[in-house]
Order: structure tokens, then sequence, then C-alpha cells
């Protein structure tokens, strides 16, 4: 456990779902998800919907991230499902992805977002950053109170994914991690 994890969101961050969906930004591919596979398992076509799912994703973010020097995971409702649809398009190798369990969609009434705190149990005390479009105030006070390592919980702005600025603060924020802190996160003290 020699470097820092990278929680990644799929929705968002990979798949800037709210941009403008006549004009599939630069660089991005289409995915067509078929309506039978389903946030976590659930068929979407239980909720309604007939049609596939529109999924655009930049080919090159996977290289990158994989350049970051952190150990990848998956922090999205698609959880196993991510490594059969978004790593393939993107070049990445099959990564652990985080159970959210009954924590997933289970709103809290303290405003902390329902990744937050299995987010926190699963890294167990290493470093990580976490890449979405939910985090808030909230979040950043919940990880600070109750988790000892250091940790970037970065916004990515859902009409824009994840661009350069994004990639470099996250090199940034790993860079900062000296091997002290790695080695502490990973004795989970």
């Amino acid at each position: 456990m020699s470097r820092p994890l990278l929680f990644l969101d799929v929705d968002g961050p990979l798949n800037p779902y709210a941009a403008k969906p006549e004009k599939r930004p630069e660089g991005y591919t289409t995915l067509r998800v078929p309506p039978e596979i389903g946030v976590a398992g659930e068929p979407r076509g239980s909720r309604g919907h007939r049609r596939p799912l529109r999924v655009w994703l930049n080919p090159g973010h996977g290289s990158a991230l994989m350049a970051l020097g952190y150990e990848l995971c998956w922090a999205t409702t698609w959880m196993s499902d991510a490594n059969q649809w978004i790593g393939p398009v993107l070049g990445l190798p099959e990564l652990p992805f985080v159970d959210f369990g009954d924590a997933l969609f289970n709103e809290r009434a303290d405003g902390v977002h329902w990744k937050s705190q299995p987010l926190v149990a699963y890294a167990s005390g290493r470093p990580f950053a976490w890449v979405d479009d939910e985090q808030g105030d909230a979040d950043h006070a919940h990880v600070a109170a109750s988790h000892s390592a250091p940790a970037l919980l970065h916004h990515v702005n859902p009409r824009i994914g994840l661009r350069n600025a994004d990639f470099t603060a996250l090199a940034a924020f790993a860079a900062s991690i000296g091997p002290s802190a790695i080695v502490r996160g990973s004795s989970g003290t």
C-alpha cells in the first residue's frame, strides 16, 4: 500500500452528463448502455427508462488517471458494472470498487453525502482523494473529523467533467503526501 487511493465517481467527473445533450464534448466518445443494465444492478427499465443510457467518456482519461500515482478505485453507483462498461472505454484494468450496500442512496439527516462514510471506512486510515460532483461542506467536515490521514475531496463540474486543472490538482495532492503519511495510513492509525 505505497500509494494513496483515488475514489472515482463516473457520472459527473468521467461522464459529463449535465453537458448540453446535443453537443458531445470534444475528445469524448458515446457509449450506449442497454436499459437492462441499471444502477447498482437494478434494471433501469424498472424505473420507467426504456432507452439506452447515453454515456460520454474521454478515452484519454484512463492513461491520465493511471499516471497520477494513485491506487484507483470505483466510488460510483455503477459499482462492479464500471469494470464492464466504463473501464474498457478508458483503457483501465479491472479496478476494485466500493460496495455501498445499505448506504446506497440512503440520504443522511446531517447533510453528509451517503458515499462519505463508506469511503472513509474503505480507506481505513489510508490517504485518499475523492473525485465526485456531489460533495459539499458537510462531507469535508465529516471526512476531516473521522479520517486521520490526508484526504482531498475534489469537486468536478458535471457539465464539463475532468479537465487538465483537475488532473493537476490530483497530482499535486498525491505529491504532497509524504511516505510517513502513507505508512501511517496503511496501518490504520
